[in-house]
């Protein structure tokens, strides 16, 4: 991951319009209230059903609870989320990413390119218990919490990797995924090395990507536009767009970096 895109379609980024008096972005807000776990996993349990979201099992639900308890609590030291409420968290946090376990299939390795505070790489690893996941995250404050949420979820197969991903990583993965960092090019470009041939791109994003899609047309060689699809939150006005590229060719890797490309100390 090179430089985040400034011009970045998502919904998923915090803006400030002219005139807004609230607080700006990137300014630290804390939860004005935490819930315990077993209240927050009966929230969710009435939030899951009522979002056409009760399938999501037992096991999976209480490590959501305890994810959200985690992540409230590292709201109150650090900014990690815009979103503090509890509902905006289990929609456009959980049911957000958890869904697209229902909308497409994933290979395995799959790699979460910027995941922050673990998004949508934790939900996916909630339910796809087995699989190897990677998170990929450049800040170390971040980089410490998420090896602190595998520790007390005991997630298992689930790789920390503190730095941004670009050209020159060459872990071999067959699938990457990202929420709203950059623009589609610049990702498909930073994955490159790492992705094989014949793996997917998987960009969750906005209404507005369009433009996105078309720049990335200047990869044509290298990537196929495989799915585009346009989808709510159940029972929403949410609208959200989940753009899927195929790799069709390997390009020749780049010089070799001076730095080490290592993940953490578990591998």
């Amino acid at each position: 991951m090179a430089h985040k895109n400034k011009q970045n379609y998502s919904p998923y980024k915090a803006r400030n319009p002219e005139g807004f008096k609230g607080p700006l972005k990137g300014q630290h807000k804390k939860p004005t209230e935490i819930y315990s776990r077993d209240e927050a996993n009966d929230r969710l349990f009435d939030i899951f059903r009522n979002h056409e979201f009760s399938h999501i099992s037992h096991e999976e639900r209480t490590k959501f609870a305890h994810f959200y308890e985690l992540l409230m609590k590292q709201q109150e030291v650090q900014n990690f989320t815009r979103l503090l409420k509890f509902r905006d968290i289990a929609i456009k946090h959980f049911i957000d990413c958890r869904i697209l376990a229902d909308l497409t299939d994933f290979a395995f390795p799959l790699l979460d390119v910027g995941t922050g505070p673990g998004f949508p790489g934790i939900p996916l690893k909630i339910h796809f218990t087995k699989e190897k996941i990677l998170l990929a995250e450049g800040v170390q404050k971040r980089v410490e919490f998420l090896k602190k949420v595998r520790e007390d979820l005991a997630l298992e197969n689930l790789d920390i990797i503190g730095r941004n991903i670009n050209e020159h990583f060459v872990y071999p993965v067959n699938s990457v995924i990202t929420r709203a960092v950059e623009d589609i090019p610049n990702t498909l470009k930073n994955v490159m090395s790492c992705l094989q041939e014949g793996g997917r791109v998987y960009f969750m994003k906005g209404p507005g990507v369009d433009p996105e899609i078309k720049m990335a047309e200047s990869l044509d060689e290298f990537y196929r536009l495989e799915k585009n699809l346009e989808y709510t939150l159940p029972k929403t006005e949410n609208h959200r767009r989940l753009v899927i590229y195929r790799k069709i060719k390997n390009a020749p890797l780049p010089e070799e970096e001076d730095n080490d490309i290592l993940l953490d100390d578990r591998i």
